[in-house]
Parts: structure tokens; C-alpha cells; sequence
């Protein structure tokens, strides 16, 4: 069969790989061969139809030239990144393109996160954490696109910021960044058909242009994949325990030294030295914990995971990677961040400090935060 590209965004047509740009239905494919050749790919039938954008997988090449574009442009850039995992969503190198361009930073899942957590806090974090990696927002929103919190707040401060300018949203995949923008559409366009697509020169990458009164575009732009983030390694059934939906509540255990926390078989938490004490632990409510002996729970670990410990289920645990283990000594309030899952928050005092270790898939970050509550 020749090869037949989107008539929308110019991709190359495939039914492989749902993730990727040009993805049709096998069943569409074999329509338009039989018509007149011509047919979009899902994500631009759907843009089109629906006013629904897709989020798209593209390699660090293409990348590349996405990130050059924005630097050579006049441009507010809006970078999306998971409040749950800065690390899984920080995108590498951002601070060195994006040039002399305004970042505005959007935290995203706000609404997870339990009501007792100051957004001053997440705010001050979040921006610490950006100016370790180099950029220095001018000025950090929270949001929630699955609720739409704040999208109101969020559109009022890229006008203020983006001073007659375009606008690109740029993000890795999985931080909610196409949830996100179908939310500012609502509420700029309401239903009005506006949305167009073009490509990048010399690419078949498309980006997604949303007209703005003054004739700026805001620029959707698809996601580049993470290597680190905890949920490249689940299946599509276990991804809920990675992005929750509903506000965290927390579970308090009391645990003496020695003692180890599974969260599920994904991660696990040791208390090695120290005196006892209450650990509130922040993940997705269906996360199971189980409790054991620090002494052989390498073997309980290995002996129970996709039983017991789940996720990952008996079918996956053998292509899981395996946990690598972070030692910290805590010597104040602090959380012990697994990123992209939760947190254990940790009653350290500079007289009584903790001896603990996090462990998590290799390339999934561990670290230690002042503690958020």
C-alpha cells in the first residue's frame, strides 16, 4: 500500500503506534484506500470535530526543533509540569532555548493535593525547584485542568504576562499539558470552531494554534517523553496509581526502626534508625501499603511483588525495573519524595534526627523537601 499522510498536519498515516504523531485506526486506513486516498489522523480528526487535542509522543530530535523554534521567537512560554513529579517533568535544557523568552510556570493537579497544603508552599517549592534547573519563572500558577481550578486565574495572568506576544505551552508527556489547554479553549472560545494546525518548517511535526483577539496564537505543542517518570514503567490499568483523580488522604503508621513501608510494589520506604514514630504517608487512596521487617524484605520483595505487592501485576513485574535505593539523614520536618508517586512526611528534629532510605525504579528520583504540611 503507498503511504498515505494526514491532510491535516502532514504526518505520515499509522496504525501502530497509538502514541505517535499520524496514528488512524487500521479500519479508517483501508476506507480512505478505497476513496480518494485523502483522510486526517486521529488527533487531527478529532482537533477538528471535536475541538479535542491529543497529546502526541515525539522524539528528542523533533524536540529540538520544537524548542529552537520557541527560542528564536518573541514568545510568553507556559511550561506545564505534575506538582506530583517536578523531576519526571522538568524538561531538559528549557532554561538554554527558551533564550531571553518569559517562562510562566504552571503547576498541574493542584486539586490532588490534600486541603491542609498551603499553595504558598507548593508555590515557593516549585520555584526553587525550577531555579535549580536553571530557569527563573516570572511567576508560578497552580492549577488543576482536570477540574478546570483556576484556568479563569491562569488565562488573566498569560494576557498580563504575554503583552501582545504569542504564547507556547510546552511539556513533557503525562503532566496533563492537553487536558490543560482543551481547558483554556472552553473557556476563551466556548464552542466556537477556531482552532487550526500547522507545521514546523522542514518537519511533518504539527503544532496546534489557537487564535487570540489581537492576532497572537497561543501554540499547543506536543510532548516530548520523560525517561524518568514512574509512569513509563506501568500498564495503561496501572496508571491510575501514578495520576490520581481524587484528593489525597493521608494514612499515618506508626513504624520502630528497622521496620520497611511497600507502597504497592513500586516503590518502598525504610526506617533504619531512629526513635519510633508516626510516618503520614501521601499516595493514591487505592495504593496498598504494607508493612514488614526491614530484615528480609529484599526477599519478601522479591518473593511477593504482583501478589501481594501490587502494582506491578504478575504479568508485568518481570519487565519492572529494578528499585534502586536512596539513603537520607532527616534532621527536621521534611517529605521524602518519590516522584511521580507521593510522599512520607518525616518529624525529624535537629536533636532527634532519622536514618531512612527511599527506594524507587532506577531513574526515578528520591529526594527530600522541606515538608509541604
Amino acid at each position: 500500500m503507498e503511504e498515505l499522510y494526514c491532510i491535516g498536519c502532514g504526518a505520515r498515516i499509522q496504525s501502530e503506534n497509538k502514541d505517535a504523531a499520524g496514528y488512524t485506526p487500521r479500519s479508517s486506513i483501508e476506507k480512505a484506500a478505497e476513496g480518494d486516498g485523502e483522510l486526517y489522523c486521529q488527533r487531527c480528526f478529532r482537533l477538528r470535530h471535536y475541538n479535542d487535542i491529543v497529546d502526541v509522543h515525539i522524539s528528542d530530535d523533533e524536540f529540538l526543533t520544537l524548542l529552537h523554534e520557541v527560542g528564536d521567537s518573541q514568545a510568553l512560554v507556559v511550561n506545564v509540569v505534575d506538582i506530583f513529579d517536578f523531576n519526571g517533568s522538568v524538561i531538559p535544557g528549557l532554561s538554554r532555548f527558551v533564550s531571553g523568552n518569559d517562562v510562566l510556570l504552571v503547576g498541574n493537579k493542584k486539586d490532588i493535593l490534600p486541603k491542609s497544603v498551603k499553595d504558598g508552599k507548593v508555590t515557593q517549592w516549585l520555584r526553587e525547584r525550577a531555579h535549580e534547573e536553571g530557569l527563573r519563572p516570572v511567576d508560578v500558577v497552580l492549577a488543576s485542568a482536570q477540574n478546570h481550578h483556576a484556568i479563569k486565574t491562569l488565562i488573566e495572568r498569560i494576557e498580563e504576562l504575554r503583552a501582545g506576544r504569542d504564547v507556547y505551552v510546552v511539556g513533557v508527556t503525562n503532566v496533563g499539558k492537553s487536558t490543560l489547554i482543551n481547558a483554556i479553549i472552553k473557556e476563551i472560545t466556548g464552542d466556537k470552531d477556531v482552532i487550526t494546525t500547522s507545521r514546523f518548517p522542514g518537519t511533518t511535526l504539527d503544532k496546534i494554534e489557537i487564535p487570540l483577539d489581537d492576532g497572537s496564537y497561543i501554540f499547543d505543542t506536543p510532548g516530548i517523553i520523560h525517561r524518568h517518570q514512574m509512569a513509563h514503567y506501568l500498564s495503561a490499568k496501572d496508571l491510575k496509581y501514578v495520576s490520581p483523580k481524587k484528593e489525597i488522604k493521608p494514612k499515618t503508621y506508626q513504624l520502630n526502626s528497622e521496620q520497611t513501608l511497600f507502597l504497592g510494589g513500586l516503590a518502598r520506604f525504610d526506617f533504619i534508625q531512629g526513635d519510633k514514630q508516626g510516618f503520614t504517608a501521601y499516595f493514591d487512596n487505592n495504593l496498598k501499603l504494607h508493612r514488614t521487617k526491614l530484615e528480609g524484605a529484599d526477599e519478601f520483595y522479591d518473593k511477593h511483588t504482583g501478589s501481594l505487592l501490587t502494582p506491578p501485576s504478575a504479568k508485568d513485574k518481570d519487565n519492572f525495573p529494578r528499585l534502586v535505593r536512596h539513603e537520607f539523614t532527616i534532621k527536621d520536618k521534611a517529605d521524602l519524595v518519590f516522584s511521580g508517586l507521593g510522599w512520607i512526611r518525616i518529624a525529624a528534629k535537629p536533636d532527634k534526627p532519622v536514618l531512612v532510605a527511599g527506594w524507587a525504579p532506577e531513574g526515578v528520583g528520591v529526594l527530600v523537601r522541606k515538608a509541604l504540611i
